[in-house]
């Protein structure tokens, strides 16, 4: 099929790459000359493991093509995915422009006979298909064409993928949603998925406004489950108790599930934060207070600090002038995207409080220079930037955090003192080393009080 996305942003670009993968002729367009230029000349624009294979691939073989040209992107499609940016508004609403605005320049290029599927792809609120379908019949109609409404369809078909397992996701989805009451549509939206659902997963087929609030309800869903736990992790600290034995307890029933249990120092990414943020204003203009979803987004804004009177009590209260290492800027691991990273919260707070913040990132520091510039120091591996450093901070769960070299992180840091916001490792672990180790909803481990721990958790 000969299919068209419109934005090459990350889920445009993954969504694009994808269907090219399969045999469709997939034309990307964008408005971004420069972007264009890079993408054409084979140069990809985002990090996301396992695309560039695939992008580079499809690109030498003429499935993959890009342009600013909408006209020429649209030309030959019968398939148009909208992967635009919906971000927040100044009152938190979806910002739907750009979405709209594509859509009224699609019913001028609009032809008699050349029937297209206008899918949303971008996560937007309840009742955007319907506006999209009727903005798009409006224009064409005053285009001169009177049969309009029989030349397209416009489909809700939101998509589920993870950073850093983005591609996986899209090729082997868990499900496939697809908002519609167009049996047309139905058929060859069917045929086109088809090659990504070999195994037996869903092709779930419903009305545009259900399938508009799937996604949402999906991404609210999962931050809520976050959020628990991090409220969990706030009274394990208080009371004693370990949050990593009660999530486990916690994830052994079926009903509840081991994903999404571990707490942290919050959410990020393009996603949750925007998603439950525009769920409850959704619910705000149909009259309903999402309570939930309120508690959520305090939990979590406040989540993003949650390390920072540790580490201010640890220091008494006097952080002028000390230099504190960083492990992970990117809000999540296997990405270069910081959008709403904890790390960037907190590392703003201590800049404050007169740190000097040296950091390291395995892809996301380019995208932190243009945000915070020099206002850190950037490292040029995840050791050099301890030395002489009073202690390290670990914002992002990357893998090479995970077995470090312990007795050269101690021989460089001034303290062998750690404070990590995603708790990597076990408390036993850097006790033995000589570390004085503070996590999330755990003891905090000092080499005086580990013998109590020990007795507490019967390790022998």
């Amino acid at each position: 099929m000969n299919i068209a996305v419109i934005g090459t942003g990350y889920v445009g670009l993954v969504t694009g790459t994808c269907f090219a993968e399969t045999g469709n002729i997939v034309t990307c367009v964008d408005i971004d000359l420069e972007k264009v230029k890079k993408l054409s000349s084979g140069k990809i624009t985002i990090f996301e493991p396992g695309l560039e294979k695939l992008f580079e691939r499809n690109g030498k073989e003429g499935r993959l093509k890009f342009t600013i040209s909408l006209e020429e992107g649209i030309k030959d499609a019968h398939i148009i995915f909208l992967a635009l940016p919906t971000p927040p508004d100044g009152n938190g609403h979806a910002d739907l422009n750009f979405v709209l605005g594509v859509s009224l320049n699609i019913g001028k290029l609009l032809k008699k006979g050349d029937y297209k599927i206008i899918i949303d792809k971008s996560t937007v609120p309840v009742g955007t298909a319907e506006k999209v379908r009727n903005i798009i019949l409006q224009t064409a109609k005053k285009t001169g064409i009177d049969n309009a409404e029989e030349l397209f369809d416009v489909v809700s078909n939101p998509e589920f993928l993870r950073e850093g397992v983005a591609v996986d996701d899209f090729m082997k989805p868990d499900r496939v949603v697809i908002g519609t009451s167009s049996e047309k549509a139905k058929k060859i939206l069917g045929q086109l998925y088809a090659p990504f659902v070999r195994q037996g997963n869903p092709v779930i087929y419903m009305d545009e406004k259900s399938a508009e609030l799937t996604k949402y309800a999906a991404n609210s869903f999962l931050a809520t489950k976050i959020s628990f736990m991090n409220e969990i992790s706030q009274l394990c600290e208080k009371l004693g108790a370990d949050v990593d034995m009660v999530r486990k307890g916690m994830g052994s029933d079926g009903r509840i599930g081991r994903r999404f249990l571990f707490p942290g120092i919050g959410y990020g990414g393009s996603c949750f934060p925007k998603d439950v943020k525009a769920l409850s204003k959704s619910a705000q203009q149909a009259g309903y207070s999402f309570k939930i979803l309120q508690a959520v987004m305090e939990v979590n804004e406040n989540q993003k600090v949650h390390l920072l009177p540790k580490i201010k009590s640890f220091f008494n209260n006097d952080l002028k002038g000390k230099k504190i290492a960083w492990w992970g800027l990117a809000f999540k691991p296997n990405t270069d995207d910081i959008r709403e990273a904890p790390a960037l919260k907190i590392s703003e707070e201590l800049i404050n409080e007169g740190v000097l913040v040296s950091a390291y990132d395995p892809e996301a520091m380019e995208n932190v220079k243009k945000e915070l510039g020099d206002k850190i120091v950037y490292a040029e591996n995840q050791y050099d930037g301890l030395k002489d450093a009073e202690a390290l901070i670990i914002a992002t769960e990357w893998s090479e955090f995970r077995t470090p070299d312990f007795n050269k992180i101690k021989s460089l840091l001034k303290n062998p003192v750690i404070f990590d916001g995603r708790n990597l490792f076990e408390l036993y672990q850097l006790s033995d080393l000589g570390f004085h180790y503070e996590s999330v909803g755990r003891s905090v481990v000092t080499i005086e009080n580990w013998v109590l721990i020990k007795i507490g958790m019967n390790i022998k």
